[in-house]
């Protein structure tokens, strides 16, 4: 109980609870996609990436093949070897904790993470948003995957939307700015031109090759003249580093 009195650990939960229930679309589309139960059981295990996931079984619904499906999934997944260079900085984790850091570490962990001060409270978000959304996540995307078996169609439920409902709701809060909006809609503009042209699954690997030449050509967030959504972090002294 004492656990509970720590902001970042409520901050946690409360983000695993949010975002676990996505796992429900995730399971029954899945199954919905010609995946067994199995076989989305270990995409949530050992993936355990939700853009990621979402990506693979769009592929695979749309009739591309595995290695189209392999290469979307791996892209968009990218950004957690960034932010596992970034958690190693901040959390210096034990030799022996680092393995299953590194597959908690995903968008909302490091959120929770490095939303907090002190270092004792970054641990604990890290820990209660990584743990915390991978039981429920799990959990919510069995429940789905056997409720989707058990249901049918997803279109006539109107599940054949969630996935890009919840794939826009894992982004939407990082589009903020307008550059990385414009990015976006660029995107989105390159692959409805492309689909009609290109085998399914690799509308998105144009798209994802659009947005990484717009990052290297220096089209990104502007600094200047803007407010940080947050403080900066006070200096290492200040926060009990060396």
């Amino acid at each position: 109980m004492l656990l509970l009195r720590s902001p970042a650990v409520r901050v946690g939960l409360s983000v695993a609870v949010a975002t676990g229930l996505y796992g429900l679309s995730f399971g029954a589309l899945s199954v919905a996609a010609g995946l067994g139960v199995l076989q989305t059981m270990a995409l949530s295990l050992l993936l355990f990436s939700g853009g990621s996931q979402f990506a693979f079984i769009g592929v695979i619904a749309g009739g591309g093949a595995g290695i189209s499906a392999m290469s979307a999934a791996a892209l968009l997944g990218i950004r957690n070897g960034v932010y596992g260079m970034q958690i190693n900085v901040l959390l210096r984790p034990s030799r022996g904790r680092k393995l299953l850091m590194a597959h908690l570490t995903i968008d909302e962990s490091v959120a929770t993470a490095t939303g907090q001060r002190t270092p004792d409270e970054q641990r604990r978000g890290f820990w209660a948003a990584g743990v915390g959304v991978f039981v429920l996540w799990n959990v919510f995307t069995l429940v789905g995957a056997l409720a989707g078996n058990a249901i049918g169609d997803p279109a006539r439920w109107g599940l054949d939307g969630a996935a890009v409902a919840a794939f826009l709701g894992l982004l939407w809060p990082r589009v903020r700015a307008r550059e990385p909006a414009g990015i976006a809609v660029a995107c989105a503009v390159v692959t409805l031109i492309a689909v009609p042209f290109v085998p399914p699954g690799v509308p998105i690997l144009i798209a994802a090759v659009v947005a990484a030449v717009l990052g290297v050509s220096g089209v990104g967030p502007a600094t200047e003249g803007l407010e940080p959504d947050v403080e900066p972090y006070p200096p290492d002294a200040e926060r009990g580093g060396s």
